[in-house]
């Protein structure tokens, strides 16, 4: 059966961070849902407009397999909000992974996801955090994490790797000559 992720999309999202795991996710024939948190058009940290697939409240989450959370400023709405939050913890509960990027773990913390776990995330986040290791990526159990729009292809294969194996991961990594 063919994996499928749900990417939360709010305005302020950072670009490279949405972009680059959704297109190396659908290379390895994933199926990836866009899920706008608000109008479904939403607006990004730096002006790009991307329209999501579908609106978070015409979702079903539990047809998911994993949970993926995009950084960028946007990240404090989606914390105001509470919905993310909510979502990752529905998903953790389920035993399914939570992949949360640059500022995005905060989510995590705000779902209970993070303690005693590894994880690392933006620099300037990590404080509130309580700590988080500077490493590009970690993967900690179903926790999936990672620190910033420089590591968004290394975030991506990880994800891969995670959902169809180290084979595909390394197959996609090849395709896009990272």
């Amino acid at each position: 059966m063919k994996k499928s992720v749900l990417c939360l999309l709010n305005d302020g999202f950072e670009e490279i961070e949405v972009v680059t795991p959704v297109d190396l996710l659908r290379r390895a024939g994933i199926k990836v849902v866009i899920a706008a948190m608000g109008r479904k058009t939403a607006v990004s940290r730096g002006g790009i407009h991307i329209e999501a697939d579908v609106l978070i409240s015409e979702v079903n989450p539990s047809t998911f397999d994993l949970l993926f959370i995009p950084g960028g400023p946007g990240v404090a709405g989606m914390r105001t909000d509470g919905r993310a939050a909510k979502l990752a913890g529905q998903f953790a509960a389920a035993g399914k992974p939570v992949a949360a990027i640059c500022a995005a773990p905060l989510i995590l913390m705000d779902a209970g996801l993070l303690k005693g776990r590894r994880f690392t995330a933006y620099k300037s986040v990590r404080e509130e955090l309580g700590g988080g290791l500077d490493q590009r990526v970690v993967v900690d159990g179903e926790i999936i994490t990672s620190c910033g729009a420089g590591t968004a292809l290394d975030f991506a294969l990880a994800l891969i790797a995670h959902l169809v194996g180290q084979v595909v991961a390394d197959q996609v990594a090849d395709e896009v000559m990272a």
